[in-house]
C-alpha cells in the first residue's frame, strides 16, 4: 500500500475499523474512504455494487460485522448469521469484481472449536464442534474465511483473513446487554464506583480464561499484515497470554478502585472454558503485541469516561 493509495475501511465507526482507521491517518495514508450505515447499507446488494464501481478502491479491510457477547449472540442468532452473510458476501464479491488488489477479512478467536487444545493454533478451525451460544456468528465467519480463500484460487484475488482474539478499547460496545466481557465488566465496576454500590455481580463461575488484545495493536497487525502477508492460511492476532474472569474482575476493582465485594452468578453460561491463541506465525513473521492487558484497560476505562460512561 503507498500513502496515496485508496483503502476502503468497511465498519469504520466500530472498534475495529475506527482504530484502523486512527492507525492508518497516523501513519500519513491520505486517501481513507468510509461510509456510515445511513450512507452505504452494506447487507443491500445492489448500494454495495454501486459503491464499488463509483468508488474503485484499491485496498479493502474489512471489519464491518454484527457483533456481541454471550448474551447478544445467543439471543440474535438469525439476525447475527443472516447480517454478516450478507455484508461478507457482498464486499468480498464486489471486491472481486472491480479488481481490489488486496483485502483483509477480520474472522474471530471464538470461530474456533469449543474444546480446541490450547493454545490455538490456526489449523484447529473446523476441527471441531463449535461453542453452541456463537454458532450462528462462527459459522457465518467461517464462510467469511472460506470465500476468501475460494475466491484467491478460483479467480487469483488476493485476500487474506486473520483471527483476532477478544479485543477492547475506544469505541467498544459498554452496553450490558450486547457486550463482550471486558467492556461489560469496565461498565460494572465504573458504574458501582461512581454510585457507590456494594458489590458487582458477574455472569458465571469466574473461571474461563482469555486473551484480551488492545484494539490499537489489532489495528497495527492488520496493516502490518496487509503489507508483509498474502497467503490461503489465517493468521492469529494476539497476545499470547490470558487471564482468568476472576482475576480480570480483581484487577478491574484494582484499577477503579471499588471497594465492594464480587458475586459470581454461577446460573449464566460460562461459554468456551479457555480460548489463547497460539502466536508463532505472526510473531516469525516480525509482529508483537505492544500494550500490557493494565495499561490498555485504564486508557479504555479514560476513554469510557471521557464519553459518557
Amino acid at each position: 500500500m503507498q500513502k496515496n493509495s485508496k483503502i476502503y475501511i468497511a465498519g469504520h465507526t466500530g472498534l475495529v475499523g475506527s482504530a484502523i482507521v486512527r492507525k492508518l491517518e497516523s501513519d500519513g495514508y491520505n486517501n481513507l474512504i468510509y461510509k456510515t450505515h445511513s450512507e452505504l447499507d452494506l447487507i443491500n446488494q445492489q448500494e454495495v455494487e454501486n459503491f464499488f464501481i463509483k468508488e474503485k478502491p484499491e485496498y479493502v479491510f474489512l471489519a464491518a460485522a454484527i457483533v456481541g457477547g454471550i448474551n447478544a449472540n445467543n439471543t440474535r442468532r438469525g439476525e447475527f448469521i443472516y447480517s454478516n452473510l450478507q455484508i461478507q458476501c457482498n464486499v468480498i464479491h464486489s471486491s472481486y469484481k472491480n479488481n481490489v488488489k488486496k483485502l483483509c477479512f477480520l474472522g474471530s478467536s471464538c470461530i474456533y472449536p469449543k474444546f480446541a487444545p490450547q493454545p490455538m493454533k490456526e489449523e484447529y478451525l473446523l476441527d471441531g464442534k463449535l461453542e453452541e451460544t456463537n454458532e450462528p456468528y462462527a459459522i457465518a465467519k467461517i464462510a467469511g474465511i472460506k470465500m476468501c480463500e475460494s475466491y484467491n484460487r478460483q479467480f487469483g484475488t488476493n485476500c487474506i483473513s486473520v483471527m483476532p482474539t477478544n479485543l477492547y478499547g475506544p469505541n467498544d460496545n459498554f452496553e450490558l446487554s450486547g457486550s463482550h466481557v471486558l467492556p461489560a465488566l469496565i461498565n460494572k465496576f465504573v458504574d458501582a464506583k461512581k454510585n457507590n454500590l456494594s458489590r458487582v455481580i458477574i455472569w458465571g463461575s469466574g473461571s474461563p480464561k482469555r486473551e484480551f488484545l488492545y484494539v490499537d495493536d489489532l489495528a497495527a497487525a492488520v496493516i502490518f499484515l496487509m503489507k508483509n502477508y498474502s497467503d490461503n492460511e489465517i493468521v492469529n492476532i494476539g497476545t499470547g497470554e490470558d487471564i482468568s474472569i476472576l482475576e480480570l474482575a480483581m484487577l478491574l476493582k484494582n484499577i477503579t478502585g471499588f471497594k465492594g465485594e464480587i458475586l459470581f452468578d454461577k446460573s449464566k453460561p460460562d461459554g468456551t472454558p479457555r480460548k489463547l491463541l497460539d502466536v508463532t506465525k505472526i510473531n516469525k513473521l516480525g509482529w508483537k503485541a505492544k500494550t500490557k492487558l493494565k495499561d490498555g484497560i485504564k486508557k479504555t476505562i479514560e476513554w469510557y469516561i471521557e464519553n459518557g460512561g
